[in-house]
């Protein structure tokens, strides 16, 4: 059973529409709803991200794109029909190059140079057979390749998220050197990128899968080791549609390389693996937010053919078809163009919160646990509790209820332990 402990949404400073160390001078990011999930099931976890939510840490919320100044679409990349651009696939050729051959620049001996032309693939049809995506994925990696001799050992391993010192000191590597942040606690490490309220599921394969696989879906770091040092590490969730990238994370030294490129490769390979070990509704790459204000956020789009959802309807428009509409309005209903809005946001930073108009219908299946008369936790109907008689409390669960729909709302349970 999921439980979710709704909060009052807020109103955040953004970090998309200015330059790094000046948010302050930034707009407004509104959330239609927040909250603390308690225990979620991978199956409800991903009918949220399917209706705009997403999770950081234990924290899930769904941004408000109306209100937004950079609005946030859900986004996702279907990993069966994915066929790797020219440059994606001469990134990921390089990788495999420098791992098996060692690293060819240009001023290497011409012997060496030679020796490389000889063995890289030619135009055309041969290149095509090579990029084979999930063959590619796999061609340098020491576990697929144990009877050649690599001049590099490169080992891509999938565990249950937790934390270890190794871990956490690439974590601190990455913000010190990538994003100027000073040193992070432990604490921030494990509530971002180690807690997560997603139990784990066995996956039903009809038949044994490859080794490699996961067993159950659950939140998962993947580990990147060259040499048995810890080069990188992509937190992802693996759900029963998709695989969900949460955040990705490397040593400077290998920002050359371009991994971050590479680990999308990887997790869209991984999704199209799951997909022909027989799981028919698996098939997806989620990769957060698309978020078309803001030049930083457009390489998502990149990886074709994705879809953006629609923010009213949630049903799913080729990303190339909403190109035209995000270039002339800053937000966007795919389903209801009618709706479009242009310039800023006509809110201001000290607005209120409102209280959404939710249908009787709709509230009166809600249920929330309450303490049983004889001490035991019961699940009461939301409108006879005492939570919705609270203003506070009563906004935190009308928002929470709106945002989530009457069919998810069917799969949850509420539950407050505390006065908003």
């Amino acid at each position: 059973m999921t439980i979710l402990s709704p909060l009052i949404p807020q109103n955040q400073r953004c970090g998309y529409c200015s330059p790094p160390g000046r948010r302050s001078e930034s707009k407004s990011n509104w959330h239609a709803a927040e909250c603390i999930p308690l225990r979620m099931s991978c199956e409800a976890y991903q009918k949220m991200i399917d209706r705009g939510w997403r999770r950081s840490g234990t924290y899930c919320y769904k941004p408000d794109l109306g209100k937004s100044c950079c609005p946030q679409y859900t986004i996702r990349l279907d990993a069966k029909q994915f066929k790797p651009s020219k440059s994606q696939r001469k990134l990921l050729n390089r990788w495999n190059r420098f791992v098996l051959h060692g690293d060819h620049s240009e001023d290497a001996p011409h012997e060496a140079r030679s020796q490389r032309k000889q063995r890289e693939p030619h135009k055309g049809k041969e290149m095509e057979t090579f990029f084979l995506l999930n063959e590619a994925i796999h061609a340098s990696e020491f576990e697929f390749h144990t009877d050649k001799e690599p001049k590099h050992r490169f080992e891509v391993t999938l565990e249950p998220s937790s934390f270890t010192n190794e871990k956490f000191d690439l974590y601190k590597s990455y913000q010190r050197n990538i994003h100027c942040e000073e040193d992070k606690m432990p604490s921030s490490f494990k509530r971002f990128l180690v807690e997560t309220p997603l139990q784990r599921e066995t996956i039903p394969y009809p038949s044994p899968p490859p080794s490699h696989l996961p067993r159950e879906y659950g939140s998962y770091h993947q580990l990147y080791r060259l040499d048995g040092e810890l080069i990188a590490m992509g937190v992802i969730d693996v759900l029963p549609n998709c695989i969900s990238s949460v955040y990705f994370m490397y040593e400077k030294k290998w920002e050359k390389h371009s991994l971050g490129k590479l680990s999308a490769l990887r997790e869209a390979s991984l999704a199209k693996e799951l997909h022909d070990a027989g799981l028919v509704d698996m098939g997806y790459l989620y990769m957060g937010f698309y978020i078309h204000s803001c030049p930083k956020m457009r390489y998502k789009g990149d990886y074709a053919p994705s879809y953006l959802a629609d923010p009213e309807e949630y049903t799913w428009y080729p990303l190339e078809e909403c190109r035209p509409p995000l270039d002339k309005n800053r937000y966007v209903s795919f389903a209801h163009p009618e709706h479009n809005l242009e310039g800023p946001p006509d809110v201001a930073e000290d607005d209120e919160v409102e209280e959404p108009e939710v249908p009787q219908s709709i509230l009166s299946e809600a249920k929330i646990i309450q303490s049983g008369t004889r001490g035991g936790p019961v699940a009461v109907p939301v409108l006879n509790s005492p939570q919705w008689r609270r203003p506070a409390e009563r906004l935190a669960i009308s928002t929470l209820v709106n945002a989530l729909g009457p069919q998810l709302l069917a799969e949850v349970l509420l539950f407050m332990a505390y006065e908003v």
